[in-house]
Order: C-alpha cells, then sequence, then structure tokens
C-alpha cells in the first residue's frame, strides 16, 4: 500500500460517499454532458484537497454531512478551475491523458467547466454556512486573480520571488487554504483553530507548486507534462528566478535575452533548465520546501499528536517528497 492510500485509510468511507455525492451532484439529463464529465472523473487526481477537507472536520468530530458538501463544492470548484486552465494554457495533456478540451474543443471546455461551477455553488450552499459560500466565492476569486497575474507577470517578463509567491499563493496555495478553512468550519472549530490550519494550508500548499514546478526542469514521461512546458508558456519558476538572480551580469543579461524573446526553441529550454540545474536552482526549491515542512508541523503542534495530525503531516510529507 502506497503511502497515500495509508492516509486515506482513516476516511476512506468519506471519500466513497464524497465520491457519490460528486456523481450525483453532476449528473444531467444532457447525453453530452454526461459524456464529457463521466471522462473527466475518469482522469481524476489522487484528491488531495477533499481530503484535506475532511481531515481538517475530522480534528473536531466526527465528519458530517456538512462536511461532505464542503469538500463536494471545493471539489467541484477545483475541477472547474483545472478545465479551464487548460483552454487558457491550450493545454491538450492532463496527468498523462488527454484533456477535455483536447478530445473535445474548447468550447465545450468552458462550458462544462462552467458547468462544474454551478454544481460547486449549489454544493456550498447546501452546508447551510454563509461562510462556507464566502469562502468558496473569495477562492474563485483568488484562483482567477492568480491566473491573470502570472500572465501579466510572464508578459512583462517580471522576475523576482515576491511576485512568484504573491502568485502562487493566490492559484494554488488559496485552494489548500480555504480546504481548511471549510473542513474546520463544517464541525465548529474557533476562529483561532480555523485560523491556524488555514496557515498549514498555505504552507502546504506552496510547497505542493514548488514541488510541482520544479517537475518542468526534468524529462520524466510519467510527470504528464513535458519538461520546459512552463518556459513554453512564459512561465518562470522559482528554481531559475533563484538561478538567475545569483548568476553574473553576463549570466543574468543572457538569460534575460532568451527569456524575452518570446518563443523559446528547444534549445533555449534545454539552455534555461539546465542553467537553473546548474546554478542551485533545485536545491534552493527543495531548501525553501524544507523550511515550510518545518513551520507546517510548528502549526499543527497546538493540536497535540493524534492520528489526523499524523495525516495531515503524512500530506505535506507526501507533496514534498513525491516523485512526480
Amino acid at each position: 500500500m502506497d503511502k497515500l492510500s495509508i492516509i486515506q485509510q482513516p476516511i476512506l468511507d468519506e471519500l466513497n460517499l464524497l465520491n457519490r455525492t460528486l456523481a450525483e451532484t453532476l449528473s444531467t439529463s444532457s447525453p453530452l454532458m454526461n459524456t464529457v464529465v463521466d471522462y473527466f472523473l475518469g482522469t481524476k487526481g489522487k484528491q488531495i484537497r477533499p481530503m484535506l477537507v475532511l481531515l481538517s472536520a475530522r480534528l473536531f468530530g466526527k465528519i458530517n454531512a456538512v462536511t461532505i458538501d464542503a469538500a463536494a463544492a471545493i471539489e467541484l470548484l477545483h475541477n472547474a478551475s483545472l478545465i479551464h486552465d487548460d483552454v487558457v494554457d491550450e493545454s491538450k495533456r492532463r496527468r498523462g491523458k488527454p484533456t477535455v478540451n483536447g478530445v473535445w474543443d474548447n468550447r465545450i471546455a468552458v462550458l462544462v467547466g462552467d458547468y462544474f461551477v454551478s454544481c460547486a455553488l449549489k454544493r456550498s450552499i447546501s452546508t447551510g454556512i454563509l461562510e462556507v459560500i464566502d469562502t468558496l466565492g473569495l477562492l474563485g476569486q483568488e484562483l482567477a486573480k492568480g491566473e491573470i497575474d502570472q500572465l501579466s507577470i510572464a508578459q512583462e517578463h517580471i522576475l523576482n520571488e515576491e511576485a512568484y509567491f504573491n502568485v502562487i499563493r493566490q492559484k494554488t496555495a488559496s485552494l489548500f487554504v480555504s480546504c481548511m478553512k471549510m473542513g474546520a468550519l463544517s464541525n465548529g472549530a474557533s476562529s483561532e483553530e480555523i485560523e491556524r490550519l488555514m496557515l498549514f494550508g498555505e504552507k502546504l500548499g506552496l510547497c505542493f507548486q514548488i514541488k510541482d514546478d520544479t517537475f518542468d526542469y526534468f524529462s520524466d514521461d510519467t510527470i504528464g507534462k513535458p519538461t520546459g512546458n512552463d518556459l513554453r508558456e512564459g512561465k518562470v519558476t522559482l528554481p531559475l528566478i533563484f538561478a538567475i538572480q545569483n548568476g553574473t551580469v553576463e549570466e543574468k543579461d543572457e538569460m534575460l535575452g532568451i527569456l524575452r524573446q518570446g518563443e523559446l526553441s528547444p534549445q533555449d529550454i534545454i539552455r534555461l533548465t539546465d542553467f537553473a540545474k546548474l546554478h542551485g536552482g533545485i536545491e534552493y526549491a527543495e531548501n525553501v520546501m524544507e523550511r515550510l515542512r518545518y513551520e507546517g508541523y510548528e502549526t499543527l503542534a497546538p493540536f497535540g499528536e493524534n492520528p489526523v495530525v499524523e495525516s495531515l503531516k503524512a500530506i505535506l510529507d507526501y507533496t514534498i517528497d513525491r516523485i512526480k
């Protein structure tokens, strides 16, 4: 049994209920919509985000119907963002399989993504907790702002860590923060407890994106995206930012010159990724994640030692240590 399966064991029944809830929520009278939805759900990932909602709630008692609705809402909005992101990025593959827009077209993908958003809103309303609905709405804003800011930074060739972290806080960490908040809200946690869990969610979300970004510097078909794909889309991530900032004036000018060309050739991609690796970019990203791991552990300390806390730590470890 792999590490993720072990983490899922305490909430396996609830995850099964969640997936039944998702299927019921997405069911429609449209044959084409059902076909596309079934295809997309067949390619679903590890469901780490709804797991976080369930585990966050479990800290404060038994997982209830409100928790399931909150977890479903967050998973539906997350899936909507993936479908829309693939359209924006013109991606034809995700997790090694064709995307919705790759199988059908952008029109179908946008409409299906919109349908997921509407279903997410419906599920959040089912919780009957106004703050859960508000959290979902704010999350949608953050995800969209993060994508827009990333496009703006790429167009303006802004290369600094502050801009990078601002973007990944919005486009990735905000989702993990919302998971922790919505789970805790569903089971009556205090404001202080919610704030602490949200902080843990931010550390976890930052690690998730940094780790994902490091994969772009290595060739591995199992990852589900080609080496240098981020760079082709104009996204400069932490390893290369660090390498450029700490290179010589001549090296910095050369790398910036390549990036400002617009469309990058395969040789340009190799030059940039090799530069990042040779100048300590990957090691720097790993050190940042180790710092965030320690801070995440410290954030959970007041909750004591129990199986739920251990599962949350294990998800953080899995995120940092995963190989794809």
